[in-house]
């Protein structure tokens, strides 16, 4: 029984570390429609007036939560890398700094999902709200340029925080199935001493 647990905790662990890069690598493409919609067609960042689509702004407020996400995204692959640097990977018997390091990979895996989820949804509704889509289209027809309604990169953290939660469940039932394991070899010791 050990031996497949082992087995679980490394893919687990391995799953973590998957989950944290997609997260980075999400937070790198996020703003990659608004990029090419709007960032050509803004003249003005203290003037919306002068801007020829209204609600182009959002790619502007949009760049200190994408920076902090960035970053946020950054710190879960270090975090994920605790797992490998206390050996929760390959640890027979787990410790309190393999304990501390999956309470800190799940904590920062929350945080970062109820966070971002809570801005992106607040940004898909501005651009849905505020944005000109006639203008919008008018500009890329008279430019050549971008023209998307699409809401796919504000759509898709569902799935990507989906995957870090699938991943933190992962993790924790790793470490309750070990402490069990780890809890039954425990009272095996005890009673083939009492013989």
């Amino acid at each position: 029984m050990y031996r497949k647990q082992m087995i679980m905790q490394k893919i687990v662990c391995f799953i973590m570390l998957a989950s944290s890069v997609v997260t980075f690598f999400y937070s790198l493409g996020i703003m990659t429609d608004l990029y090419e919609s709007f960032y050509y067609s803004i003249r003005s960042v203290d003037n919306p007036d002068r801007n020829p689509i209204a609600g182009s702004l959002i790619y502007y407020d949009m760049q200190d939560f994408n920076r902090s996400f960035l970053h946020l995204g950054l710190m879960l692959i270090l975090v994920s890398l605790l797992l490998f640097i206390t050996n929760t990977h390959v640890r027979r018997r787990y410790y309190i700094g393999n304990v501390i390091a999956v309470l800190v990979n799940v904590c920062a895996n929350v945080y970062v999902a109820a966070w971002a989820s809570g801005q992106i949804n607040a940004y898909r509704a501005k651009f849905l709200n505020e944005v000109d889509f006639e203008a919008f289209r008018a500009y890329a027809d008279l430019m050549s340029s971008y023209y998307t309604e699409s809401t796919f990169w504000f759509d898709v953290h569902i799935y990507v925080f989906g995957f870090a939660f699938f991943a933190c469940a992962l993790l924790i039932l790793s470490t309750v199935w070990k402490f069990s394991l780890m809890s039954g070899e425990k009272k095996l010791m005890t009673e083939g001493k009492g013989e």
